[in-house]
């Protein structure tokens, strides 16, 4: 057993010393788009490119239709340095049931206070309570992608 033991622990030492575990050719392996071309374009990995400017919301916008059934109404107002996180929620302050009207802001809607049983809460419940996962600030920035998407036909 001692020489079946000696025997694998020679081989694997042998092993790890035939072949370097860091070369030059593995920076640039890491660093190589591999030809695949992305949304920066063909650029490679560790090419920092300068970023692009942040997109200016205006204050109060009027609100951009949806295009679906469902969607999540967009916000038309800033949202930078809104703190969302496990101790607060910024959203909240305005847009509670207990605030709006006082504020002047929409109230959620009643959906964000059931449960995955369909269960009614006191409060926001767990799963909607992350505002900015489904709601995006408006602002007029350019697609990405192309998109050919077109609305449902009794929406516009």
């Amino acid at each position: 057993m001692k020489k079946l033991l000696t025997a694998i622990i020679t081989a694997g030492i042998v092993a790890l010393s035939a072949s370097p575990v860091w070369s030059a050719d593995a920076d640039d392996y890491m660093t190589n788009s591999g030809g695949v071309e992305s949304l920066r374009g063909q650029v490679e990995i560790s090419t920092i490119n300068k970023s692009e400017s942040l997109k200016q919301v205006p204050r109060d916008q009027k609100l951009i239709d949806r295009n679906y059934v469902q969607q999540p109404p967009m916000i038309p107002h800033t949202t930078r340095g809104y703190q969302v996180n496990l101790n607060a929620n910024k959203c909240l302050s305005c847009h509670s049931f207990k605030n709006a009207g006082e504020m002047g802001a929409t109230k959620i809607s009643v959906t964000h206070y059931e449960t995955r049983d369909g269960m009614t809460l006191s409060d926001v419940s767990p799963r909607r309570y992350f505002c900015l996962q489904c709601h995006v600030t408006q602002a007029d920035a350019k697609p990405l992608v192309g998109n050919t998407f077109q609305p449902v036909d009794s929406l516009r």
